[in-house]
């Protein structure tokens, strides 16, 4: 195994990434010198509105003098200060605050960078991913949609760590046929850029060991606690997946 002893980790997802998950084991199994995690649950790759009291919320910039702050809640409200912390729960968000917070000395800059969104974004919002890489400039992409997202937070993170090793996973199988058939459009979707920018796709859907067959849909099975997020031996296992998967692909 190679030496990660003085590699710092740097991660950000959702629910199925934030604490100590997957991406924790990953940090033990490697032995790697820190763990910076920027997931937060509910969250998606790109931007958001939602209308609210007759007026629009949209996602806010990262620093700016009224930015909310960020919401994992997911429950119905018309709460508007509540929804723009939702609208800000986004990767853009994620790695705009991951750069502050790295700039500020607070975090190491990281040497290898997992991104673990999917499961939670909209069939309707994937975009074109040919459209998203127009362009030699990142900003140019359509932050509002899935691949434009995914370009723009990909590209940052390898522009600002020219030395940084980028990781892209797909989302996990979950107990629900109808939300697999909709992570497959969106991986597929994901490999397009993941190609393009020249960076590793780690296949979590078809390699990690969790399969729809052997899950409940909404419920306990072998892996998943509830038919989407893992359990205890479902985290473990993905992790060695992760981790096994960084190990041969990092140079």
């Amino acid at each position: 195994m190679k030496n990660f002893k003085e590699l710092n980790l740097g991660v950000s997802g959702d629910s199925i990434t934030q604490g100590n998950q997957w991406s924790y084991h990953v940090y033990r199994a490697l032995n790697m010198k820190s763990h910076h995690n920027a997931a937060v649950g509910s969250s998606v790759w790109y931007k958001r509105s939602v209308e609210c009291g007759g007026r629009m919320i949209t996602t806010q910039e990262y620093g700016s003098p009224d930015f909310a702050g960020i919401s994992s809640g997911w429950e119905p409200t018309e709460d508007a200060d509540e929804l723009q912390k939702r609208m800000n729960n986004c990767a853009v968000v994620h790695i705009k605050k991951f750069l502050a917070e790295v700039e500020n000395g607070e975090y190491p800059a990281p040497d290898v960078f997992v991104f673990a969104y999917g499961t939670n974004d909209a069939a309707e919002f994937i975009g074109s991913a040919e459209a998203a890489l127009e362009g030699k400039s990142a900003d140019s992409a359509d932050l509002f949609t899935v691949t434009g997202a995914m370009r723009w937070c990909i590209q940052t993170i390898k522009e600002n760590f020219p030395e940084c090793r980028v990781f892209v996973m797909t989302p996990l199988q979950t107990g629900s046929p109808a939300h697999n058939a909709k992570n497959r459009v969106i991986i597929e979707n994901m490999k397009i850029i993941c190609r393009e920018l020249s960076v590793k796709t780690i296949d979590c859907y078809g390699g990690c060991g969790i399969c729809e067959k052997l899950e409940v849909e909404g419920g306990d099975g072998r892996y998943l606690l509830d038919g989407l997020h893992p359990k205890g031996n479902g985290q473990l296992l993905q992790g060695k997946f992760v981790a096994n998967e960084i190990c041969n692909n990092y140079f």
